[in-house]
C-alpha cells in the first residue's frame, strides 16, 4: 500500500550511474511500496566507518530506540517499518531522511542496512530475527529473545554460524546504576550474599501475549543474572490473573540458587504506585537501588549482624546487630539506552561479543518457562537444567524450600 506523507522538500532523484538493478530495488518513481517513496532519500554512498541500522515497530519502544541509534555517530538510521500509518508519519516529521514502510521485508532485504533491530511483541521475535539472520544482518531485539528457549537456542545458532552479532535488549544492565552495583557485590564488601529481593509494580499496561513475569520480571532478572554472575538451581512462581480473558497480571517469583541464596521477584501489573526497587543483603553490607530516585539510586548500608559461638550449636549461638553508616555511591546517569546501543554498534563493528547476547536471553527464558511451569503448578518448584525445566518430587523439593546457610 502506499501512504500519503507530508513532502519532504525536495524531488527523488535518479541515479546518475545508470538505471537501478531491478533485482535489489523498486524504481524510484514506483508509488505502489511505501518503501518506493522513500528509497531516493537515502542513496547517498554508504560509508564503511558507519553502521546501517533498521528498526521493525515503532510502538512503545521503537521511538526510543530509533532515537538513540540517530544520535550515534557510528550509525546510520536507514528505516522503520510499522503496520500503523500515523507512526510511519511520526517518523518522517522526526527524521525526513529515514524511510519508512508497513512491510518489514523492505528492511530485512535492504542492502543499506547492516542490523535490523526488533521492537515487536515478543511473539513475531524468532520469525523477523531469523529472517533477518538469514540474509545476513546482525540483529537487536528486545525483551525477551523469543517465546520459548527451543526458539532462543536456533537463533544463536544461526547466529553463531553466520558470525553475525545477536544481542537482546535488557536496557537495566546498562544503567549507571546496575554497573555500580555489579562492581560492588564482585569485589566482595558485601560479604557472603543472603538474599535479593526486588519489587517492580505499577498500574498497567496489561499485554495481551505474555504475562507480567515475560513483561516486567525479565527485567529484574536480567540485573541479577548479570550482578550475580550465577544460574538458579529452581524456581518458584505463583500469580493471579484479576481480569477475564487475560494473562496474570501479579506474581511472586523465587529463584533458589546452591548454597543459601535465593532471590525474589514481585511484579504487578495492578498496583496503585509505580515501584522499581531492589534490596540486596550480604554479611558485611547490604544495597538499596531505586530506580525511580532522580540521584541517588544507589545507597549502600553499613548494617548486618555478627555471629559468636559455636555456629552448629544453636543454643550457644550469640547474634549481634551492627549498624553503620549509609552512603550513596556515584553513579553515571547517561541513558541505559544510549550506552546499550553504543555498545551493540561497537560490537558490530569489532566483531565483539555483546554483554545481553543469545546466551543471556536463553537463560532467561528458561527461567521464565520454568516459572511458567511452576504457576500452572500452584507454586511448585521446578528445577532447571540446561536441557529445560523438570518438577521436584519429594525430598529434594522438601530439602529445597527448608535448606538454611
Amino acid at each position: 500500500m502506499s501512504i500519503d506523507l507530508p513532502a519532504v522538500g525536495t524531488r527523488p532523484r535518479q541515479r546518475r550511474n545508470g538505471p537501478r538493478d531491478p533485482a535489489r530495488t523498486k524504481p524510484v518513481a514506483d508509488t505502489t511500496s511505501p518503501y518506493g517513496l522513500f528509497r531516493s532519500l537515502q542513496r547517498a554512498k554508504k560509508p564503511t566507518s558507519t553502521v546501517g541500522i533498521g528498526v521493525i515497530g515503532y510502538g512503545y519502544w521503537g521511538p526510543n530506540l530509533v532515537r538513540n541509534f540517530a544520535e550515534q555517530g557510528s550509525a546510520r538510521m536507514v528505516a522503520v517499518s510499522d503496520l500503523s500509518v500515523e507512526h510511519l508519519s511520526e517518523v518522517h516529521a522526526r527524521y525526513p531522511h529515514v524511510k519508512v514502510t508497513t512491510d518489514c521485508a523492505d528492511v530485512i532485504a535492504d542492502p543499506d542496512i547492516d542490523a535490523v533491530v526488533i521492537a515487536t511483541p515478543v511473539s513475531s521475535h524468532f520469525e523477523l530475527a531469523m529472517r533477518a539472520l538469514k540474509v545476513g544482518k546482525h540483529v537487536l531485539v528486545t525483551k525477551p529473545i523469543t517465546a520459548d528457549p527451543v526458539q532462543a537456542t536456533e537463533l544463536i545458532d544461526a547466529a553463531e554460524q553466520r558470525g553475525l552479532v545477536l544481542m537482546v535488549d535488557h536496557t537495566f544492565v546498562y544503567t549507571g546504576a546496575v554497573q555500580t552495583i555489579k562492581q560492588m557485590v564482585h569485589s566482595g564488601n558485601l560479604g557472603e550474599l543472603y538474599y535479593y529481593d526486588s519489587v517492580r509494580v505499577n498500574l498497567g499496561l496489561f499485554q495481551k501475549d505474555v504475562n507480567v513475569l515475560w513483561d516486567l520480571a525479565v527485567h529484574d532478572l536480567a540485573i541479577m543474572d548479570y550482578v550475580l554472575g550465577q544460574q538458579p538451581v529452581a524456581v518458584a512462581a505463583t500469580g493471579s490473573a484479576h481480569v477475564p480473558g487475560h494473562q496474570v497480571n501479579l506474581a511472586y517469583l523465587t529463584c533458589y540458587f546452591d548454597g543459601s541464596l535465593i532471590t525474589h521477584h514481585h511484579v504487578n501489573w495492578l498496583a496503585p504506585l509505580k515501584i522499581r526497587r531492589t534490596l540486596i543483603g550480604g554479611a558485611r553490607q547490604m544495597i538499596v537501588y531505586d530506580d525511580l530516585e532522580p540521584s541517588e539510586k544507589v545507597k549502600v548500608y553499613d548494617k548486618g549482624i555478627t555471629i559468636a559461638g559455636d555456629p552448629q550449636g544453636a543454643r550457644e549461638t550469640l547474634i549481634g546487630y551492627r549498624t553503620g553508616d549509609m552512603w550513596a555511591p556515584q553513579v553515571s546517569l547517561v541513558e541505559g539506552l544510549r550506552t546499550e546501543t553504543q555498545h551493540f554498534l561497537e560490537c558490530v563493528t569489532h566483531g565483539r561479543q555483546p554483554l545481553t547476547d543469545g546466551h543471556c536471553g536463553l537463560r532467561l527464558t528458561r527461567i521464565l518457562e520454568a516459572a511458567a511451569q511452576s504457576l500452572s503448578q500452584r507454586g511448585q518448584p521446578v528445577a532447571l537444567a540446561d536441557g529445560g525445566a523438570t518438577s521436584m518430587q519429594g525430598s529434594v523439593e522438601l530439602e529445597l524450600m527448608t535448606r538454611s546457610a
